[in-house]
């Protein structure tokens, strides 16, 4: 497709004062939105105002953090006037210590994209011309390299930001098409001319919760799909299971009013339907990992909201240091660089989300065991006759699936109880808001390691449960859903290697294939 065309196909999300949503994040980070700056007049006359008062302040002799003095511990340091424009350069310059995996490219759009909202507010006293290099570098595609290392979350994500404000101003190196490439060279290809920054630009760009706040967007995106993921799957588990549906009884539900607890409960019985838990000769209780799904799911249902609420209240945030009020004419210093928010959040939705590992992981091993799944062959080899003693089903799969969730259960420690005492004792509680969201998406990256797993075995175990009674009836939701995972994998019939088909899952769970739920 020609690169016009793909624009024109992109939702467009506009950055100026007014608020934005995770999806708009998501959507830049996948490429099907694109950034674009507000080419409102009040607008950009706003971010105006903030720069044209840092100037005058210069102007009149004003004693700036970050501007006319050091950094951090060195604020006490007073810088000459002659070298006040070279400060924002060394800051970024110094920072330049990052380690670790560099992150994706779709990451890397994230987080230009938060940090343009965020200096978007007006706060930051930053040029009209800072936030549009942010948005040409998005429409060029050119993404600096941000090692994912280095980052204590206070003052915000200094070293990998760091990366941004280099490569605004033409130094270090992109990503372009893929391929690693000198910022200089891009820029120069793209027609985009480096940047000089202005007094407090440096500060502005890096001194935020940018990294951490784009990572959380992205997470949170993929743990609101698991929700949906695991209670289709609890569905078809208890099909295979020969479950007794009654536990998702509507009345028995209401009387405990954690409403997407309630949710959870109400997509497995319209996904089991009426004729399934009307059938007799049930087990009067199904184990834990079935009975009491909707209340391991439901802790993560019933947690988004907040989660949410404080990702997008961080998103939509002025969160550098100082504050520059450019219409009241003050420079307010301050802490909004924590990512306190971020950091808790991080660290619940890791929790919860490894919590759905173990709970799939549970619901699998009752699967496999023919002490406990009524009927079913053992590890749900299909292989029947003489045959059937050389064939071994998902034995394999299921000692993966609890290594990865033994993994991700590991990762759970909250990172933001570690913080630690850095730079001169200056940021001596800082949030590891940066750490506990890479935490997450280790977590989640598990935990759908897992959740393919469990797609390989539900769809196995539908199709033995429907070989051992041919006349119970397969509901439509598990039907359907059925066909669509026999697209991708078929049954297993005699052993295979399944790696290739549960890479081809994961994709497909990353991207949603699978419509779940209204």
């Amino acid at each position: 497709m020609h690169p016009a065309d793909l624009k024109n196909r992109q939702r467009a999300v506009v950055f100026d004062r007014n608020r934005l949503t995770i999806e708009d994040i998501v959507d830049i980070a996948s490429g099907s939105a694109r950034a674009e700056l507000s080419d409102d007049p009040a607008f950009r006359a706003a971010i105006t105002r903030g720069a044209d008062f840092l100037d005058r302040l210069l102007r009149e002799d004003g004693t700036i953090y970050g501007v006319t003095t050091g950094y951090g511990d060195s604020c006490t340091v007073t810088v000459p006037p002659e070298l006040v424009a070279e400060l924002p350069h060394h800051l970024y310059t110094y920072h330049g210590v990052g380690l670790g995996a560099y992150l994706t490219p779709d990451q890397t759009r994230a987080v230009l994209a938060t940090r343009l909202a965020s200096l978007s507010k007006g706060y930051s006293g930053v040029s009209v011309g800072l936030l549009e290099q942010i948005a040409k570098l998005l429409d060029a595609g050119l993404l600096p390299m941000i090692p994912s290392e280095g980052s204590v979350g206070a003052s915000g994500d200094l070293t990998p930001l760091s990366y941004l404000a280099a490569v605004l101003c033409g130094e270090r190196e992109v990503w372009r098409d893929g391929v690693p490439t000198s910022a200089a060279d891009a820029l120069r290809d793209a027609g985009i001319t480096p940047l000089r920054l202005r007094p407090k630009e440096g500060l502005a760009i890096m001194n935020g919760t940018a990294v951490m706040t784009a990572l959380a967007c992205l997470a949170y995106d993929r743990a609101e799909y698991l929700v949906r993921l695991s209670t289709r799957i609890t569905a078809m588990a208890s099909f295979a299971l020969d479950g007794n549906a009654h536990h998702f009884d509507e009345t028995l539900f209401s009387v405990k009013p954690h409403k997407g607890m309630q949710d959870v409960a109400g997509w497995v019985r319209a996904d089991l339907g009426a004729g399934q838990a009307e059938r007799n000769g049930k087990r009067l209780q199904d184990r834990y990992s079935i009975r009491c799904a909707p209340h391991v799911i439901g802790v993560l249902a019933d947690a988004l909201p907040f989660m949410r609420q404080s990702i997008e209240n961080e998103l939509n945030s002025a969160n550098d240091n100082p504050i520059i009020d450019g219409d009241g004419e003050r420079v307010l210093h301050g802490g909004h660089f924590y990512g306190g928010h971020i950091a808790f959040a991080m660290d619940s939705m890791k929790n919860a989300v490894a919590n759905l590992a173990d709970l799939l992981d549970r619901q699998m091993a009752l699967m496999v065991d023919s002490r406990y799944n009524h009927g079913l062959p053992g590890n749900l080899s299909g292989a029947e006759g003489p045959r059937a003693a050389i064939n071994h089903g998902l034995k394999a799969l299921q000692i993966s699936a609890s290594a990865w969730t033994a993994e991700a259960l590991k990762q759970t420690m909250p990172a933001s109880v570690f913080s630690r005492s850095t730079e001169c004792h200056n940021q001596d509680k800082v949030s590891m808001g940066t750490i506990a969201a890479r935490d997450c998406l280790r977590v989640l990256e598990l935990t759908e390691q897992v959740t393919a797993a469990l797609l390989v075995t539900v769809r196995q175990g539908v199709w033995l449960r429907r070989r051992v009674n041919p006349e119970t009836p397969l509901p439509a939701a598990l039907a359907q859903m059925e066909q669509a995972l026999g697209d991708d994998v078929a049954p297993v019939a005699e052993d295979r290697r399944l790696e290739p088909e549960l890479r081809v899952l994961i994709e497909r769970i990353r991207s949603k294939a699978w419509s779940l739920y209204a």
